[in-house]
């Protein structure tokens, strides 16, 4: 049976839950074997003391999911981050619901902003294709270095490093509020199969980049360079 969940934007008595969505992001990182920007509990917590966060919980009151706003280039920029659903509660579709409405929050706090995104998996790149984000090259995201910085924590920053933060692992993705007013209301969802058929060859595009991209890094490492 389907459980029901609670997703509203966090708070300072969803503290106590920080350490454990750390843990989380972490462990299902290593499980990918992907590589990710790492967060204290100190960091999650600001989030959510800042109303830039959104938290899932069951009717029990155990936390379910989280995900968090990050601005860059003083609010020009947003980034919705370190979504995570916890092991007991995956694949009841709560990931999607967390990133709509951490999307939402964001279009609330930054209605200006263009929101972006770096993903390595394909489920990502399908949700945030429905909320109309689109794949772009790295140099359209925010030129703020303290977003690349944080990178620095991921195992494929040498890779990002040697691309001069032009390319990596990781797919880039952005939604700009400008592409609505230019749409004037037409439709702009794609159809189930479009969705499909965009995550499948996503899949196999994603595969072959990463394995180009660490063919070229071990090379590199190997000639000492």
């Amino acid at each position: 049976m389907k459980k029901k969940f609670l997703i509203r934007e966090a708070s300072q008595e969803d503290l106590h839950f920080a350490q454990n969505i750390v843990d989380e992001i972490a462990s299902s990182a290593k499980i990918r074997g992907t590589g990710i920007a790492k967060r204290s509990p100190q960091y999650i917590c600001q989030k959510m003391m800042e109303g830039k966060a959104v938290v899932a919980q069951t009717q029990e009151g155990e936390w379910a999911g989280f995900c968090y706003i990050e601005a860059w280039g003083h609010g020009h920029f947003v980034a919705n981050s370190g979504l995570i659903v916890n092991s007991q509660f995956r694949g009841q579709g709560l990931a999607k619901e967390i990133k709509y409405a951490t999307f939402q929050l964001s279009r609330k706090k930054f209605p200006k902003a263009k929101i972006f995104g770096l993903t390595t998996g394909a489920a990502v790149l399908k949700i945030n294709s429905e909320l109309g984000y689109k794949p772009v090259i790295y140099s359209e995201l925010t030129d703020d270095q303290a977003f690349w910085k944080g990178c620095q924590s991921c195992v494929n920053y040498k890779i990002l490093e040697s691309k001069q933060q032009l390319a990596c692992i990781c797919t880039a993705m952005l939604y700009d509020p400008k592409w609505e007013d230019a749409r004037s209301g037409a439709e702009t969802k794609w159809s189930k199969n479009q969705l499909d058929e965009k995550q499948g060859l996503f899949k196999r595009w994603a595969q072959l980049k990463k394995s180009v991209l660490y063919k070229r890094q071990l090379k590199k490492n190997r000639n000492g360079k």
